[in-house]
């Protein structure tokens, strides 16, 4: 707890200072008072690692985790919280003093482009985890800030877009993950929203930032704008929003003082809301003397060999293993040759894109890691198959014959001295101001150089993307010109690139030519850089050499999905399909080869018409920087997928809840599935899914009994405690997931036919037994209704636990029930705590 420091600074503060504190100074900064001894803050985006003071997967390498989809797979608290400590050391060495994660909006529909970064489809589920992975950043000093406070689970017109939900939908379904965090996870931050919440912005909600967060829950942490969410001065200020980012403030800071000197703002808002950026100070320690954020050259890389370790097992506990017909694990005594199929496996695809993007400290690809291990023992034949990169990738490996060199200079032209110079792994240069520690960002050019060496002889196709103006020369003769007219019109980068400026070029294979860029940032707005990609004479039939490849070797791995361009912050997915051609890929090469492993590199729920065509599927999702190793491990048997699945994959795309409403029209969407969000709805009206949440099977078999009640009556409002024995009847340690749920079976409203309310992750040995505890809190039991007991007067509103019988089941998915038991609550409806 904050102890009475920040009460004296506060009174020590003049109104232009306190308006100060709230407000940012810089794009991750927000600055203190030098001469009272408080610290300035930096901030740093996190749900995927700490990515420091660069921008969507530039800066500082870092630890690169899985993505929260990925995470929420693993049903793992106890590992959440070691991976939140891994992310508290890598702020800390970073300079960070508030992580911007976790991520915990729902899966409210498949094609969400953010699906990636949450945890899952279930409000029990994403609270226990985030407030786990919470619990491990703040061990560490470092503050966590969940987002995105609150209804934030689409990208389409995500700045401006009116959710409208009863609150009852809100209360059950959208807002428990974010209790779980605050409440559980003692969380100190929170950030508001972009989209508006029945009317109004959710960053000037009063009755979410109040009545809510901090009367509701008794949070006592500060609440960060998402970046420019902010839309006004006296109402963020009365609602609570306690810190305006990014700087120069547009509404708080100068604005901020005059409201308070005209009285349009009380003194008391003021203080109110920066007392919660010093409680913040106290508690990270910023009130120890002067101090500064640390900058790009400042920041410090870890990674270390445990960290890496953690990494890896949580890769593999977070894969799921959707089918086996005995192939997996791979018996190499009858493999000599294998075909490792498909367009990512040779390409790291490792996280999503936006602002979770990180600069990995590595990236490791299955190709890469099964040529490792199995170099002189099988040999091994790769195709592609198809192609689904949504935009040309930057120029970079193996095209590029060693590193590029990138010289910075001040002023536009490429003119003079180097301000700096770097190394470059790609043809990719993005930021947003200062794009080198030392040059100028207001006014800037850069020149990078390489010497590619083609693979294939033929005609090659430049593909360049900028904000700012670029053009590039082979061998020193201009061959693109863009310093005019190329503008907007792109996807990437949020959409703040030009769509992609393409040009010819005849190459010879073998002969080295030297690619440039020059660039400069004229008439570039907030992001500046460029991206110039590479498109080789594509094959003649890419899936026909992927077919032959596989009936010629012992078995075949196909690895498909997607990358940070389908799956991002800023545009929802626009396809059910796997792009490409890729469900004709599975099918043909299982056809082939009827020893067909499929790894699915993707995370948003697609069709699985073809999942019974292969002998196995493993869901790896977005796997973080040790996914190749990861998937190598389950593969050869080193390791077990651990996961379970987090979300409903529905059996067609309009079958889930949210279809009809989704993404919204007129400015608005309708949250008319109310509390039948995932599971809840293909449950309660018995529709049948592709894969059901919570399902994933293991190389070994378990065996789980019915629940045993300790008692069968029970008072409504007390707990109910549940033990469930679990065996693991195989030859093989794994890992089974008890998952509890209940039913009410009077219900006196209407309510889902199931909910989770409780689940264990256990380790066993071959034929070790393990007896499971869960306690139903009350909450378990109650539902939230706004009209009161009585159903007569909103005085009354709340949760309430209503007498009667609720069966209790217990299963390895919502579908896969093993047993079920009956508790009566008995007396009147209990009235809950908020």
């Amino acid at each position: 707890m904050p102890g009475d420091r920040w009460q004296e600074l506060l009174a020590a503060l003049t109104v232009e200072e306190k308006a100060g504190l709230v407000a940012g100074t810089g794009f991750w900064t927000a600055g203190g008072v030098e001469r009272l001894g408080i610290g300035a803050l930096k901030l740093s985006d996190g749900p995927a690692g700490v990515r420091g003071d660069g921008l969507l997967g530039a800066g500082t390498p870092t630890a690169c985790l899985p993505c929260g989809a990925s995470l929420g797979a693993t049903w793992d608290p106890e590992l959440l919280e070691e991976l939140g400590a891994l992310a508290g050391d890598e702020a800390a060495a970073k300079g960070v003093h508030v992580l911007l994660a976790p991520t915990v909006n729902l899966h409210r529909a498949p094609f969400g482009g953010r699906n990636f970064e949450c945890y899952s489809e279930d409000p029990l589920l994403s609270g226990r985890l985030a407030a786990a992975f919470v619990r491990g950043v703040q061990s560490r000093g470092v503050a966590a800030a969940v987002k995105h406070f609150a209804a934030n689970d689409s990208e389409h017109e995500r700045h401006t877009i009116d959710v409208r939900a009863d609150e009852r939908t809100l209360r059950e379904t959208v807002l428990p993950p974010f209790k779980a965090v605050v409440v559980e996870g003692g969380a100190w931050g929170v950030m508001g929203s972009y989209n508006r919440l029945n009317g109004i912005h959710c960053c000037e909600h009063e009755w979410l930032l109040g009545t809510v967060l901090r009367d509701d829950w008794g949070f006592d942490g500060f609440v960060v704008s998402d970046w420019f969410a902010t839309r006004s001065t006296i109402g963020s200020a009365c609602a609570g929003m306690s810190l305006e980012m990014p700087g120069p403030p547009a509404f708080y800071g100068t604005p901020l003082a005059e409201a308070v000197e005209a009285g349009d703002v009380d003194d008391t808002v003021l203080d109110r809301i920066a007392g919660d950026v010093l409680r913040l100070r106290e508690r990270i320690g910023a009130l120890d003397g002067p101090s500064s954020a640390m900058s790009l050259a400042d920041e410090a890389e870890l990674d270390r060999p445990e960290d890496r370790a953690l990494l890896r097992r949580a890769a593999v506990a977070g894969t799921v293993l959707l089918r086996n017909d005995g192939v997996l694990p791979l018996e190499l005594s009858g493999v000599r040759s294998l075909a490792v199929i498909g367009p990512n496996a040779d390409r790291a695809c490792v996280m999503g894109g936006g602002s979770a993007q990180v600069n990995p400290y590595r990236s490791s690809t299955l190709l890469e890691a099964l040529r490792s291990r199995l170099e002189g023992r099988v040999a091994l034949r790769h195709e592609p198959g198809c192609d689904v990169s949504r935009t040309t990738p930057p120029l970079g490996w193996p095209d590029l014959a060693g590193k590029a060199t990138a010289a910075y200079f001040d002023g536009h032209g490429c003119r003079g001295e180097p301000a700096a110079v770097t190394a470059a792994g790609s043809f990719e240069a993005v930021a947003v101001g200062e794009p080198h520690p030392g040059v100028d960002a207001a006014e800037y050019s850069l020149k990078m150089t390489a010497m590619l060496v083609p693979s294939t002889t033929g005609r090659y196709e430049l593909r360049l993307m900028q904000a700012g103006r670029a053009r590039v020369l082979i061998d020193g003769e201009v061959v693109l010109d863009a310093t005019e007219g190329f503008f907007g019109g792109g996807e990437a980068y949020l959409g703040m690139m030009s769509a992609e400026i393409p040009a010819p070029v005849d190459l010879v294979a073998g002969e080295a030519v030297e690619v440039a860029v020059e660039f400069e940032n004229r008439d570039a707005m907030f992001l500046a850089g460029f991206r110039l990609g590479l498109l080789a004479p594509e094959p003649a039939d890419l899936l026909g050499a992927a077919v032959e490849a596989a009936s010629a070797c012992d078995a075949a791995i196909v690895v498909v999905g997607t990358d940070h361009e389908w799956e991002t912050e800023g545009r929802d997915r626009d396809a059910w399909e796997l792009p490409g051609g890729q469900p004709e890929l599975i099918r043909r090469v299982a056809e082939a080869n009827p020893r067909t492993i499929v790894v699915v590199n993707a995370v948003g729920p697609h069709a699985l018409d073809w999942l019974e065509a292969p002998a196995a599927v493993l869901h790896a999702g977005f796997g973080g920087q040790e996914f190749g190793e990861a998937a190598a491990d389950m593969i050869l048997g080193d390791a077990e997928p651990g996961g379970r699945m987090p979300t409903t994959v529905p059996a067609q795309a309009e079958q889930f809840a949210a279809h009809v409403n989704y993404p919204g029209d007129g400015g608005a969407v309708h949250y008319g599935e109310r509390m039948f969000v995932g599971h809840r709805w293909h449950d309660s009206l018995g529709i049948e899914p592709a894969v059901p949440f919570g399902f994933g099977l293991s190389y070994t078999t378990f065996e789980i009994g019915p629940p045993r009640l300790a008692r069968s009556t029970a008072a409504a409002g007390e707990d109910v405690s549940v033990d469930v024995e679990v065996n693991n009847t195989g030859d093989r340690r794994g890992a089974e997931v008890v998952q509890i749920y209940v039913e009410p079976l009077q219900p006196r409203v209407q309510r889902p036919i199931r909910e989770l309310k409780g689940f264990a992750k256990v380790h066993l040995d071959p034929g070790e037994k393990a007896t499971v505890s869960v306690v139903l809190n009350a909450g378990a039991f109650a539902r939230y209704d706004p009209r009161g007991a009585d159903f007569a007067s909103a005085d009354d509103a709340g949760w309430y636990v209503d007498p009667g019988d609720y069966r209790i089941a217990a299963g390895r998915s919502s579908r896969h029930l093993c047993g079920t038991a009956t508790v009566t609550l008995t007396g009147e409806p209990r009235r809950l705590a908020p």
